[in-house]
């Protein structure tokens, strides 16, 4: 198989590759194209990246915040880059992403850190609030 049909059936229903790596690795210092702004990680836990259109960094704070977080860095959730949890922290990127034509989207990216337990109950709860059907 090649490594693109490997990311493309690992990825999640936003198409966003499962980026699952241990501790150890994943806080080797970045290579090119890797992001820089990841949360950090305790050995043994596991990294998950989620993204979804059509919801704001303040909305996905919000949610996460309702979910056990802690803001860092800041009381505003429309200025929040990091939310840290019991046993997970994650980092929020907002983009601007074209969807059709001229017609853009606002995409969050949410960068998970955590124990896998704790992420195999706190994912599902989060993608359940992040979701947006379209219509």
């Amino acid at each position: 198989m090649t490594d693109s049909a490997e990311e493309a059936e690992e990825a999640d229903e936003t198409g966003v590759p499962d980026d699952t790596v241990e501790a150890d690795e994943a806080d080797e210092s970045s290579g090119p194209g890797e992001s820089d702004d990841r949360p950090p990680a305790e050995p043994g836990w596991e990294r998950k990246t989620v993204a979804y259109r059509g919801i704001s960094r303040r909305l996905a704070a919000h949610y996460l915040v309702n979910l056990g977080g802690e803001l860092v860095g800041t009381d505003d959730p429309a200025d929040a880059t990091r939310v840290d949890g019991d046993g997970w922290r994650a980092t929020l990127r907002a983009d601007s992403v074209t969807a059709a034509g001229s017609f853009s989207l606002t995409e969050v990216t949410v960068e998970f850190a955590g124990d896998p337990t704790v992420l195999a109950e706190l994912l599902p709860r989060y993608r359940q609030k992040a979701m947006r059907a379209g219509g």
